[in-house]
């Protein structure tokens, strides 16, 4: 299986273009994609440079036939200029058993610009793997107390989903919303966390599985959650995704686009890849390939 994810930056290139299908070609073209996971797709938003209009219907129609296009939109408002959705698109070939979007916690930090953040998760089923839980998210870039808080809460659904993959509800074959539903510890979470691995919320998404987490999600004293980067590179820091080529907000080039594989999967990870070429956005796409 292979994934890549990109923030779009509303799908807008240093060049100031915005073009929903230059990213979607570009992102397949960097392998053979099984799943490709955006951030920060926009529908209708004339005030936006380049004014975005409805990107999500824009990603489907650049996709090859056959794939299939989920959007969460984390922003979800009506304002003058009629109905606006910011969020996270998930694209993928593979056969979907299931998705859920997860709104992040949004504690109050006063004075500070922020807005609502979300996880999307798209369950996959991987001809070898089997089902697969793809999440993907995009952590608060200004408030460093709600990044916080939506790290941890990252780490809990994945911890939650391993606890009914392992401990499963009863399921009732009646084709009701109670019917059996694809509970698997294999995970994927990826996205921009807007944070660099030297900082406390990584830090935390990366710690062992504590007494009271239990062990469903992996080995006691191991992390439920590895790096895939360190996982196949330990001690080599991972090629930076952002400012490459603008340093707009950032006066050098660092790396906050991480791909994090469950510990059912660590084993699994073939290749990760940061394709540090394209101008397409100002985040450069990271590539995953799983065994």
């Amino acid at each position: 299986m292979q994934l890549v994810t990109w923030n779009t930056q509303w799908c807008r290139g240093l060049d100031g273009r915005v073009d929903p299908a230059r990213i979607v070609q570009y992102a397949v073209a960097l392998g053979d994609v099984d799943v490709l996971c955006l951030q920060e797709i926009a529908v209708n938003y004339p005030g936006l440079a380049g004014s975005p209009g409805d990107q999500v219907a824009q990603v489907q129609s650049a996709l090859p036939a056959g794939w299939q296009v989920f959007f969460g939109a984390a922003v979800d408002e009506w304002t003058a200029a009629g109905r606006q959705r910011f969020g996270n698109l998930i694209a993928t070939r593979l056969p979907v058993l299931q998705l859920q979007h997860h709104p992040l916690p949004y504690p109050p930090d006063a004075g500070v610009r922020s807005m609502p953040r979300l996880c999307s998760v798209l369950t996959v089923q991987d001809p070898a793997l089997g089902p697969v839980r793809v999440m993907t998210t995009h952590l608060e870039y200004y408030s460093k107390p709600q990044r916080m808080a939506q790290a941890l809460a990252l780490r809990a659904l994945h911890l939650q989903a391993c606890a009914q993959a392992a401990q499963r509800p009863q399921g009732l074959a009646d084709g009701s919303p109670f019917q059996p539903k694809a509970h698997t510890p294999h995970a994927v979470l990826c996205g921009d966390f807007n944070l660099q691995a030297h900082e406390p919320e990584y830090a935390m998404l990366a710690a062992a599985l504590a007494d009271e987490e239990g062990a469903t999600a992996g080995q006691a004293g191991q992390p439920p959650l590895w790096d895939a980067w360190r996982l196949l590179h330990p001690g080599a820091p991972q090629p930076p995704t952002f400012c490459v080529f603008d340093q707009t907000y950032a006066p050098q080039p660092l790396a906050c686009d991480f791909i994090w594989v469950s510990d059912s999967l660590r084993s699994r990870v073939r290749a990760v890849r940061v394709d540090g070429v394209t101008q397409a956005s100002d985040h450069q796409p990271v590539l995953l390939e799983l065994q």
